[in-house]
């Protein structure tokens, strides 16, 4: 176990999400000048289940290839979720030193892309199936090499085509983001209940006055007191990103959606009669509805 490689390394990909999520500067600027903390209650990644084969032999790009990182730097999978509709399995990893450490868990997904149509399967292997020698390295990555571990967190495979994009994201929103995107970080969480401020005590106030800032919010806050989470986010960035032009093939930029940034606040809920403890899973429903943010809008 690393918790501090862990430590570390989440910090570095922070930097780098804060850098391209401007809401999460707002957020992070909001709470310090009201003399709060900023923590992180989880960070969330996505991947796609399927095998492509490689000099290596078969290689998984799912939720296995994120985990083998996760588990050596000693996370312990906490949790796993079905979403039968969307065709997307999840778990959650803690850390057992979360707390010594300031250890975000990690929400790792995955889309199940035998359950596809055909043709949208076979546009999303023929993106992914060719992946350049110098990345198949992080299939066995180094874990004493914090900045290879880092470029993990990245697309290895090919720059998908415009076309292929654009047709696969009639069918899953969610594959379109991973061809484009690949494991790149898909959001960061503010941890409601580590704000340590009276000026925001809640998730509530927190998004008013975050919305007060000019920050586009999710119309709704998914979950209640009783379930023992509250969920919700800023609308999703929209970046410009490299596809290959049809006709040209020559690479070209589009807008597409890149991030979100969370909000969660946690409850004391009674998992056993007589053992109040704060819940630290998640709820399917508001992680389907949290899906949704990064949906492109025509």
């Amino acid at each position: 176990m690393n918790p501090e490689l862990a430590s570390s390394l989440w910090e570095s990909l922070w930097q780098e999400y804060k850098a391209r999520v401007n809401y999460a500067q707002i957020y992070e600027k909001m709470i310090i000048n009201a003399g709060g903390t900023v923590a992180n209650d989880h960070i969330a990644f996505r991947s796609l289940r399927l095998l492509v084969d490689s000099p290596q032999g078969k290689i998984n790009l799912g939720i296995n290839h994120l985990a083998q990182i996760a588990e050596a730097l000693g996370y312990e999978v906490a949790g796993e979720y079905t979403f039968t509709a969307t065709h997307l399995y999840a778990r959650h990893y803690q850390h057992p030193q979360a707390a010594e450490f300031d250890l975000p868990k990690l929400f790792i997904s995955e889309l199940i892309v035998d359950e596809l149509p055909e043709n949208i399967a076979r546009l999303i292997y023929q993106t992914v199936s060719k992946i350049p020698d110098a990345m198949l390295s992080f299939w066995t990555p180094i874990f004493s090499d914090e900045q290879q571990l880092k470029q993990i967190f990245s697309r290895p495979w090919q720059v998908p085509r415009r076309s292929v994009v654009e047709e696969v994201n009639k069918i899953t929103q969610y594959g379109a983001w991973v061809l484009l995107h690949g494991y790149a970080v898909n959001h960061f969480t503010g941890y409601i209940n580590r704000q340590n401020t009276p000026a925001y005590p809640d998730i509530d106030t927190t998004v008013e006055a975050l919305a007060k800032l000019g920050v586009p919010m999710k119309a709704e806050i998914e979950g209640d007191v009783s379930c023992g989470l509250r969920q919700t986010a800023t609308h999703a960035v929209s970046e410009m990103v490299i596809v290959l032009d049809d006709s040209s093939q020559a690479e070209i930029q589009i807008p597409w959606t890149y991030a979100y940034y969370e909000l969660a606040q946690r409850y004391i809920v009674e998992l056993e009669p007589g053992k109040p403890e704060l819940f630290q899973a998640f709820l399917g429903r508001n992680a389907q509805q949290l899906f949704e943010m990064t949906r492109k809008m025509a």
